[in-house]
């Protein structure tokens, strides 16, 4: 079974009494454990499709499964609950809570599904992160790397079937960056996840098995990239 499926996925707004079309007939499925960006010039839809796989928002037209749940059929408080129960995020500007600690931005996901023992996955996962020794400073008090961290230990947190990042390293400086990017495919293959991930970075992009390429809401181009590529016959 597929983990996620997308079809002919269709999201329009009123604009000045006109109606504009943000996205057009999107369609594609992904397997556990596959990696696959979304990249596009500003303004192409792929923050849009992010959002809209995930469950924050509803489409015009179209359908969305996620692990086998049709989440169009679903009114916000039961997208909202799998969310919670399927689905993990990763943002540009971190969306760390400022006056919970590491482990308690941490222990969020874990406490929301009432998990046993969630203080010591928590601690776990920021050792796993190297943040460990961080555990009881404020965002405030933290790098933005140390901040994207703490926010991917956040976020492989609850287990997710499906892992959602947008511009994960947007607000980060190459070094940085590179670190962040190398724990985000460790942890994300160590966890068999299945890793949606909308970038202006081509190269990566390139990290991930298959590229769709967006421009003005439509769907360019759908590929494999080449370190992933299967040989031909």
């Amino acid at each position: 079974m597929s983990i996620l499926r997308v079809d002919n996925l269709t999201k329009t707004y009123a604009s000045a009494g006109h109606e504009l079309t943000v996205l057009q007939a999107v369609s594609f499925e992904l397997q556990p454990a596959d990696t696959f960006a979304i990249v596009g010039p500003s303004g192409s839809g792929k923050t849009t499709l992010l959002g809209l796989c995930a469950g924050l928002d509803r489409a015009t037209s179209g359908s969305v499964w996620l692990n086998g749940i049709q989440l169009d059929s679903l009114s916000e408080d039961q997208r909202a609950a799998v969310r919670n129960q399927h689905v993990g995020f990763i943002f540009q500007n971190f969306q760390l809570l400022p006056t919970l600690t590491a482990l308690e931005n941490v222990l969020v996901p874990l406490e929301l599904r009432g998990q046993r023992g969630a203080a010591k996955t928590a601690l776990a996962l920021l050792d796993r992160v190297g943040l460990a020794d961080r555990a009881q400073h404020y965002p405030a008090q933290l790098s933005g790397g140390e901040q994207q961290r703490v926010s991917l230990a956040r976020a492989f947190a609850n287990r997710p079937a499906v892992l959602f990042a947008d511009e994960p390293t947007g607000n980060l400086d190459p070094d940085t960056s590179e670190r962040v990017v190398s724990l985000l495919f460790d942890l994300n293959r160590e966890a068999g996840t299945t890793l949606v991930l909308v970038t202006h970075d081509l190269d990566l992009a390139a990290r991930t098995q298959r590229t769709m390429r967006l421009r003005g809401g439509a769907v360019l181009a759908d590929y494999a990239n080449a370190a992933h590529a299967q040989p031909s016959a």
